[in-house]
């Protein structure tokens, strides 16, 4: 079912983005400096797509980082609450060899 699921938006989305590329691929001169348009301090050459799918990669690896640095708090409480379940595992184990202990040491009942 999951690779079904991958091949039905996978293929859709991998042919936009060759479509994209297919049609974009003339040089366009990307720049960084907003000041200085007939020497740049900063400019290169490459095809739109180029720039296109970069822009893209570098949205979703800060979408992503953006997303993890905000769940943070969620782990924590994650980390905790298992940290909390051991400590109550051990406290049952504990708690029930004694008993068990304590029962073996009871004399029989009447």
């Amino acid at each position: 079912m999951k690779r079904l699921i991958h091949w039905l938006f996978g293929l859709p989305i991998a042919l936009v983005v060759i479509a994209i590329s297919v049609a974009n691929r003339d040089a366009v001169k990307f720049s960084a400096d907003p000041f200085s348009t007939a020497e740049p301090f900063f400019a290169i050459e490459l095809p739109l797509f180029v720039l296109l799918l970069a822009a893209g990669f570098v949205g979703l690896v800060f979408g992503g980082v953006a997303s993890w640095l905000s769940q943070g708090k969620w782990r924590r409480a994650a980390r905790q609450a298992r940290a909390d379940t051991m400590r109550a595992r051990q406290d049952h184990e504990t708690l029930k060899r004694r008993l068990a202990s304590q029962s073996e040491a009871l004399p029989p009942p009447n």
